[in-house]
């Protein structure tokens, strides 16, 4: 949610930014007040929307809704605008740190690219950093990369002739078993000597992965314990993310979700 409304770049400029005289630690300090104090804000409004019963639970969310997307656009521009304002101090560091997941890849690069040297070299920003390089070498048209664990390697399912689906997921995410079934169905429909599922726990308790597998009776193969291997690699900042890999293990596409995973599937596999 980019489009920052007029009423909310008059707040910042009323708020202020890097104000003068005060050193870097203590507008850091400020900062942070600010955020929790609007994450208290944001939680307290929320409650009191749900708890209206003068409103059908339809009008609830609705209104829940398009307070949460109000919100959002208020502590983007409050944080961008400090970010935009102090490249070259921790105080934007800090201001990164809450709104980067929302930035485009294409505006991240930009903004850690006009840091100062020392800036750019504090250890988040170089994460983030390293981030965009492993998307940049994992994009798709680009050759997988191998990773192992105990043992086990991505290569020994891909790039051997299949088409292959892989499913990044742990078992505590929500999302990732929602989207199960959908890949299920993609399995059942397209399971061949063309195509294949290939599931990778990561971010995830061994036992906790096991005891999720008996649950959801997975067919197809598994790669357990693989923690943040793969997805240091291949710059994952969130899961479920599932990868559609070719038979030579050219990376297809990216970040496939709900009904757009038989649609990728569909347009390879005849």
């Amino acid at each position: 949610m980019k489009a920052i409304k007029t009423s909310i770049l008059a707040l910042v400029a009323l708020v202020g930014v890097a104000c003068a005289g005060k050193s870097v630690e203590k507008q850091i300090e400020e900062l942070k007040q600010w955020n929790d104090d609007f994450q208290a804000k944001y939680e307290s409004t929320v409650q009191g929307i749900l708890a209206d019963s003068t409103l059908a639970d339809e009008a609830k969310m609705q209104q829940a809704q398009e307070y949460a997307e109000k919100a959002w656009d208020e502590f983007f521009a409050h944080n961008k605008e400090i970010l935009d304002g102090n490249k070259d101090n921790a105080l934007g560091v800090e201001a990164l740190r809450n709104i980067y997941s929302d930035l485009e890849d294409e505006e991240l690069s930009g903004i850690i690219a006009g840091m100062s040297p020392e800036i750019a070299a504090d250890p988040f920003v170089q994460k983030l950093s390293d981030k965009l390089t492993a998307k940049g070498k994992t994009a798709e048209g680009q050759m997988f990369t191998d990773f192992e664990v105990d043992g086990v390697r991505l290569s020994d399912y891909v790039g051997k002739g299949k088409y292959v689906l892989v499913d990044f997921w742990a078992s505590w995410c929500g999302p990732c078993r929602r989207e199960i079934p959908n890949i299920r169905k993609v399995y059942d429909e397209f399971k061949s000597d063309k195509f294949d599922v290939l599931s990778v726990a990561v971010w995830d308790k061994v036992e906790d992965t096991q005891k999720a597998l008996e649950e959801e009776g997975l067919p197809w193969p598994q790669i357990v314990n693989a923690q943040q291997v793969p997805t240091d690699l291949y710059g994952i900042e969130g899961i479920p993310h599932i990868i559609l890999f070719g038979p030579d293990g050219t990376i297809l596409r990216r970040d496939l979700r709900g009904s757009g995973i038989r649609e990728a599937v569909a347009a390879y596999v005849k």
